[in-house]
């Protein structure tokens, strides 16, 4: 894992990819050499504070440059919650989290529609409801409107915020997100963000497993379809 001064999630990312097969790691940002990782995760928390703007000041990271070179070489990068402000942050996604449009900090669990398969994470998955996790002020995914429509047209939305019956409304939606995005991708698919948090809901215990879905194929179990990984935080 990268992990950033605030970063906190990370161990959650850790057990939830033991249970898949994973073999994670923490990395410190200033330290960051992916050669020998197959894939790498960007866990949630306040990376630096989240002082001038969630993910401003973690894209500055020495760690970036080579989080850009891994994902060139077409590695697989997945961002959550803080993950994905620092992958808009640094030009690897498109778009951009700002604050959520009712100004309050949002805890609580989502449903939404697995909208895009051309993903590692999302592989066979196309039109699943999942029900994840979020907790975040700063989930409200934006772009100018030649990006968004570019988004949408080249099916780089991987995940919308929907009802439990999938309905996109906007009661649905829990920030504000433009056109109901929960999670987007890069054009060559394999850098995805999502705001929800797949690490914890991988046990029962914890109210769903529905997390498994998307961090089973890192794995290396037989069924997990998957291999070693870095968790980048």
């Amino acid at each position: 894992m990268l992990l950033f001064p605030g970063t906190w999630s990370e161990r959650d990312f850790e057990h939830a990819l033991r249970l898949v097969g994973a073999e994670p790691q923490v990395v410190w940002h200033a330290d960051a050499d992916l050669r020998h990782f197959d894939a790498a995760v960007l866990p949630g928390g306040f990376a630096h504070g989240d002082y001038l703007r969630a993910g401003a000041i973690a894209k500055l990271s020495p760690a970036i440059s080579e989080l850009r070179r891994f994902a060139d070489a077409g590695k697989p990068v997945l961002g959550s919650c803080n993950g994905f402000q620092i992958l808009c942050e640094a030009g690897l996604l498109p778009g951009a989290l700002v604050r959520n449009t009712h100004l309050e900090f949002r805890c609580d669990w989502v449903h939404m529609r697995v909208e895009s398969e051309a993903t590692p994470f999302t592989r066979e998955l196309g039109g699943r409801l999942l029900r994840m996790p979020i907790a975040h002020g700063e989930g409200c995914w934006v772009a100018d409107p030649d990006t968004a429509d570019a988004v949408e047209r080249a099916g780089q939305v991987v995940l919308r915020y929907v009802d439990e019956r999938g309905a996109a409304t906007p009661e649905a939606n829990p920030n504000g997100s433009l056109g109901n995005v929960a999670g987007v991708r890069n054009e060559a698919g394999n850098v995805v963000g999502l705001m929800p948090h797949p690490e914890r809901c991988a046990e029962a215990l914890m109210g769903g497993v529905d997390g498994l879905f998307m961090l089973a194929p890192l794995g290396t179990q037989e069924s997990a379809r998957g291999v070693p990984i870095l968790i980048d935080s």
